[in-house]
């Protein structure tokens, strides 16, 4: 397919690729053979200053699957290493992925556009460079809720069939999706820049990153160490959102963790029904090292891997350095506390001051307790506390077993005058549950996409209870549940 893509319509920089040539790769997206438009976000278009009607048109699809790109863009594959679940890899990129640009929507910010599933890179490390529709319908479907939930995350824009089949387990229609990000700088971007050996690059990547996401670190007496104790509390506030929703990511490698706090790349990813910290989704995280109460742990570990790669950048003797970088990770756990029981404030409607953060965050431990003993439905139960706030305990109760605990936390919890509203405000009615997830999906790869519509009709407005919607409410059967598997789609 031939087509162009007018200045007019979109404007690309290529800040990336010009900052940092020797993290990025020149190239080109493989041509659809027969796109077709499978999804669009207007409402993100819109805030992206582009046109949907557009976007729409042959030459808007040329461009969200690659074929065309505007005058003065120059995509690029990102270089990048990473620690694979635990282990080192030092060479790893976009293999199937490019940065088309960024651009600069209305409200000023800049804000990265990415490609994923468009086609076989020289980073790919013997990998087809392809994407499946389900996987990215999958993305686009738990970012956007995620979003909705206020979770920092990269953005979904559109997902189009390619026309490409795609070779898995079974022979699959292939897709591309169009991706936003704040940035795609990662830990391992750090990391691959610290292998080189140029501190000098290490220094342009860090000066690049605070222009991009923290300008006020700059500022600082030691901007480079801004930078780490930003990114550090950014992903503080980050896991404590993930885990006040029960979302498990799945692949928490370091080349998947951003230097913006955003949530990437929702491969093997999904939400807990039961309530259980050491269910894993993912099929190859056999030993649950991504587990769900594992995950502010493994962000840890990714931190301690970036102060490594920042060091030559926080003093020139290197035992100061390590102190330094020392100091500034040991933040990372009251940060955390706090943040989380900052949630849990939320989540239980305890947000008078008369309230101290330790009996909040006392309550929270003995409801985690509750929960996992019982394997307690993780949204309902938060949601049906606002009933309870109100003076209804049945819906809360008929989630649990043991009656009399929590009965006992109830009380307990009551008598400190929990506010409904602010508890409908924070836990959701709908999350993407796994087992509509995959009959979307499923429908969507077979033609359908209606199930695909209805369940974003419920997971993009997900605090505002609708009839007809009460199956998006309920969580998966039993066995379904304890079966399910997810997969990274590559």
């Amino acid at each position: 397919m031939t087509s162009t893509a007018p200045a007019s319509r979109i404007v690309l920089d290529r800040r990336y690729a010009t900052d940092l040539p020797e993290l990025a790769v020149p190239w080109r997206a493989e041509p659809a053979p027969e796109p077709e438009l499978l999804v669009l976000n207007e409402e993100l278009a819109a805030e992206l200053g582009l046109d949907a009607g557009w976007l729409r048109s042959a030459d808007g699809i040329a461009l969200l699957t690659g074929g065309a790109v505007p005058e003065g863009a120059a995509p690029v594959a990102q270089v990048y290493a990473g620690h694979q679940f635990g282990g080192w890899s030092p060479r790893l990129g976009d293999g199937r992925a490019l940065l088309l640009g960024e651009l600069t929507d209305p409200a000023g910010r800049v804000r990265d556009l990415h490609l994923k599933g468009s086609g076989r890179t020289p980073l790919a490390r013997g990998g087809d460079g392809l994407a499946a529709v389900g996987p990215m319908l999958r993305e686009y479907v738990v970012s956007e809720a995620m979003h909705a939930l206020r979770v920092p995350t990269t953005r979904s824009l559109a997902v189009v069939a390619t026309g490409r089949p795609v070779q898995r387990e079974t022979v699959l229609p292939g897709a591309v999706l169009a991706r936003v990000a704040s940035s795609h700088l990662r830990v391992g971007t750090f990391q691959y820049a610290r292998a080189t050996g140029e501190v000098s690059l290490l220094r342009r990547l860090a000066d690049h990153a605070i222009a991009r996401h923290y300008p006020e670190a700059a500022e600082a007496e030691h901007p480079y160490l801004a930078l780490y104790a930003a990114v550090v509390a950014a992903q503080a506030e980050l896991l404590a959102r993930w885990t006040a929703l029960g979302f498990v990511h799945g692949v928490m490698n370091t080349d998947n963790m951003t230097l913006s706090g955003e949530t990437i790349d929702y491969g093997p990813c999904a939400f807990l029904d039961a309530h259980d910290p050491r269910r894993v989704f993912s099929s190859i995280d056999t030993g649950g090292r991504y587990a769900f109460g594992n995950q502010p742990a493994a962000a840890e570990w990714n931190l301690a891997r970036l102060a490594e790669a920042m060091l030559p950048l926080l003093a020139d003797d290197e035992s100061a350095a390590v102190a330094l970088a020392t100091e500034q990770l040991a933040t990372f756990r009251p940060l955390l506390a706090a943040a989380s029981t900052a949630r849990s404030r939320e989540q239980l409607g305890l947000v008078s001051a008369s309230v101290t953060d330790a009996t909040v965050a006392a309550l929270a431990a003995r409801l985690d307790e509750l929960m996992t003993a019982g394997h307690v439905d993780h949204t309902g139960f938060f949601r049906a506390l606002g009933r309870a706030a109100r003076g209804d305990r049945e819906p809360a109760r008929s989630l649990v077993l043991d009656l009399a605990a929590v009965d006992a936390w109830l009380d307990d919890w009551t008598v400190l005058s929990p506010e409904a509203d602010v508890m409908d405000r924070t836990n959701p009615v709908y999350v993407p549950r796994n087992h509509l997830v995959e009959e979307a999906l499923s429908a969507a790869v077979a033609g359908d996409l209606a199930p695909l519509r209805q369940l974003m009709t419920a997971v993009t407005s997900p605090y505002d209870e609708r009839p007809g919607l009460e199956r998006y409410a309920e969580a998966g059967p039993a066995e379904f549940d304890s079966a399910y598997q997810t997969f990274c789609g590559t």
